[in-house]
């Protein structure tokens, strides 16, 4: 699919789920693409991308954003707390806080910098094992603790286990940010994120319908 059939079928889904045209908004996770392709995604004047990894934004953000006006840019994937200030300095938004010490290192930077990017919450809405994220149980707990630091916390992030119903999680994900008055919902990816606007996502992540297939690294 094309960058423009993607933003069609999201107009799309929002029309179908009732919500205003542009309540959606499409991230394109540029990781691991090269550059050619993203700089055609940004020439199509698209401006909110995503990243997973601090180094590789690094490596080719700071020099796309002269070049070109307007860039929103997010990180999606794990942060190491050791990375936190260079994430502060790169990204507007970070999806992926998920866990106390890294709340903690957000509230002692943000005091030192004088900002902070937009915080979402990642929760485990599958409760695996290998994945990050505050567990459902604990979720109410978390933001209440992340709001006592001044943290700008603006909502939560989900990515559902690849073997069960993504409706339940999205569901799931809407319900807590419903009942602790968030208004951001990060979920949904290329397979499902029209599913995802149906129950209420605010950002879908969708990189390989967008750029292609990954290039793998020789």
């Amino acid at each position: 699919m094309s960058l423009s059939e993607i933003q069609d079928s999201v107009r799309k889904a929002e029309a179908n789920a009732h919500r205003p045209s542009g309540s959606a908004r499409l991230i394109a996770v540029s990781k691991v693409q090269p550059i050619d392709r993203v700089e055609a995604v940004l020439d199509a004047g698209h401006r909110l991308f995503g990243e997973n990894r601090v180094q590789e934004a690094a490596g080719k953000w700071p020099e796309l954003k002269e070049r070109f006006e307007g860039v929103q840019l997010h990180l999606i994937g794990p942060l190491q707390s050791n990375k936190a200030r260079q994430a502060f300095e790169l990204f507007d938004a970070i999806h992926s806080l998920d866990r106390g010490k890294l709340a903690k290192t957000f509230a002692r930077l943000s005091q030192e910098v004088g900002h902070c990017p937009d915080l979402l919450i990642q929760v485990n809405t599958g409760e695996e094992p290998q994945k990050a994220g505050i567990l459902p149980s604990d979720a109410d707990a978390f933001i209440k603790e992340a709001r006592g630091m001044d943290l700008p916390i603006k909502g939560l992030m989900c990515i559902p286990p690849v073997e069960e119903e993504a409706s339940l999680h999205f569901a799931l994900l809407a319900k807590i940010a419903e009942r602790n008055g968030l208004s951001e919902l990060s979920m949904g990816m290329s397979a499902d994120f029209e599913k995802a606007i149906s129950f209420g996502a605010t950002y879908i992540r969708v990189g390989s319908a967008i750029f292609g297939q990954r290039v793998p690294t020789p």
